[in-house]
């Protein structure tokens, strides 16, 4: 019997406390498992989305699943392609780093090329609503329909600094378990946690490299129980 290792994604706090959507993919991917006679043997959930050109780096528990799906020479498995991504490039990334994908609702029989297909067909399905939306929008402006409310700006920074800071907390919670397992190897300093990290190809939360100052701060970010780290030179 085959392993798989299984990779679930939500997009907001709120589905991941609710169990929306999780719940789903997980009994879907275990039919699809017992189907076909393969054995999930692993599991990892993240919260985070899956848009934009850095959407890997910002999701390191698909790192983490890439990597050990690797090392077992086993598929990573999903239980619909829009888990991944919808866009083309970042599936193309993710087939260059062989391993192989499997998407319950597609069956067994997808391969590489066909999974480049949908999700072709899935970015430009977006694209089209986007266009559909921007055109909506100039036809209110062209009315004469006036968009937006400037006495709610700074509402909307307050907001958006709100948004900021929780992504950056998610971040940290999302790598943490990465630096416990460094930590596990006898590796306690952020010099050697910095190191360890970017040797497992993890990218910081602006998408670089790590150095001991950033584990500093990630630490600092976390509960005063996770501050075991004392050297950080």
């Amino acid at each position: 019997m085959q392993s798989l290792i299984l990779y679930t994604r939500v997009s907001t706090n709120s589905q991941a406390k609710s169990g929306l959507g999780l719940a789903a993919q997980r009994s879907l991917c275990e039919q699809f498992a017992t189907q076909h006679g393969y054995e999930i043997i692993n599991e990892y959930t993240e919260i985070e989305t899956g848009k934009g050109a850095d959407a890997l780096d910002r999701r390191p528990k698909l790192a983490t699943a890439l990597g050990e799906a690797k090392k077992l020479k086993c598929p990573v498995i999903v239980a619909k392609l829009d888990r991944l991504s919808r866009d083309v490039h970042f599936i193309s990334g993710l087939v260059a780093k062989q391993v192989s994908f499997l998407v319950a609702e597609l069956g067994p029989d997808v391969d590489p090329f066909m999974l480049h297909i949908y999700a072709a067909l899935a970015e430009k399905e977006r694209r089209l609503i986007s266009e559909r939306t921007k055109a909506a929008l100039q036809i209110k402006i062209a009315a004469g329909v006036k968009l937006g409310n400037l006495t709610n700006l700074a509402d909307a920074q307050r907001k958006g600094l709100a948004v900021r800071l929780q992504r950056a907390d998610q971040f940290a919670s999302n790598v943490f378990p990465i630096i416990n397992d460094i930590k596990k190897t006898g590796i306690t300093t952020c010099k050697g946690i910095s190191d360890a990290l970017n040797l497992r190809g993890i990218s910081s939360a602006r998408g670089g490299i790590w150095y001991p100052s950033t584990v500093q701060k990630l630490f600092r970010r976390m509960d005063s129980r996770c501050m075991l780290v004392v050297n950080c030179t």
